[in-house]
C-alpha cells in the first residue's frame, strides 16, 4: 500500500529528476543566459519589461516583475518590470473584446520598440499568450518565452525559447522549472546592473 511518505518521496525523486534532465540540456541553459542578456540590454536602453500567462503563469509572471521591480536578495535601485495582471484591466479588456486579448491590449498601451515581453505557458499553446508574443513580435518588442514542450506555437514567435520539459506528463514539474528559470534570470539581471550584491 502506498503511503503519504512513499508519495513525497516519489514527488522529491522526480523534481530532482526534472532538474537534472535540464542541468543536462546545454541549449536550454544557453537560452536562459541569453535571456538574460537580451533583459538587460533592453534595460540599459531605458526599455522595460512584462511578464504574462495564466493560473500558475500568472503567478509566476507576477512573482518575476516584483522581484524586479522590489528586490530579490540585497537592497538595489528598482528595475522597471511590470506583470499584466491588473483585474481591472483583464476584466475590462475580457469583457470588451475577449479574453484572449488581454495581454496584447496590454502591451498595445504600454509597451514600446525595444522591450521585452516574458510570456510563460506551460503548454506553449496559451491563446491569450500567443496573441501577446504575436503583438510583441509585429511591433519590435523581443519575446522571452518560459514553455515546458519544445517546438510549441508560442515558442515559435519567441526571440528566445527557454523549453523546461517536465517528466510526469503534467504542468507541476514545468512549472517548478520555470520558477528556478526565473530566479536565476533575476540573479543575472542582478549581477550585470549591482554587482556589488554579488562580491561576497
Amino acid at each position: 500500500m502506498t503511503t503519504p511518505l512513499d508519495i513525497v518521496q516519489a514527488n522529491l525523486k522526480q523534481s530532482k529528476q526534472a532538474l537534472e534532465n535540464l542541468l543536462a540540456n546545454p541549449a536550454a541553459l544557453a537560452s536562459v543566459a541569453a535571456a538574460a542578456e537580451l533583459i538587460g540590454a533592453a534595460f540599459d536602453r531605458g526599455g522595460r519589461v512584462f511578464s504574462c500567462g495564466n493560473g500558475g503563469s500568472m503567478c509566476d509572471a507576477m512573482h518575476f516583475a516584483e522581484e524586479l521591480s522590489g528586490r530579490y536578495r540585497n537592497d538595489r535601485k528598482a528595475l522597471p518590470a511590470v506583470s499584466i495582471s491588473d483585474p481591472s484591466h483583464i476584466s475590462c479588456v475580457g469583457n470588451d473584446y475577449g479574453y484572449d486579448f488581454i495581454f496584447s491590449r496590454y502591451l498595445e498601451a504600454h509597451a514600446r520598440a525595444g522591450d521585452v515581453l516574458l510570456g510563460i505557458s506551460t503548454s506553449g499553446k496559451s491563446a491569450n499568450v500567443i496573441k501577446a508574443a504575436e503583438y510583441a513580435k509585429a511591433h519590435g518588442i523581443h519575446v522571452v518565452t518560459l514553455t515546458g514542450k519544445p517546438d510549441s506555437v508560442l515558442g515559435g514567435l519567441a526571440t528566445i525559447d527557454i523549453v523546461t520539459p517536465g517528466n510526469s506528463g503534467y504542468a507541476d514539474r514545468v512549472q517548478e522549472l520555470h520558477i528556478k528559470v526565473i530566479h536565476i534570470l533575476i540573479e543575472l539581471v542582478e549581477r550585470r546592473f549591482f554587482p556589488e550584491n554579488y562580491e561576497q
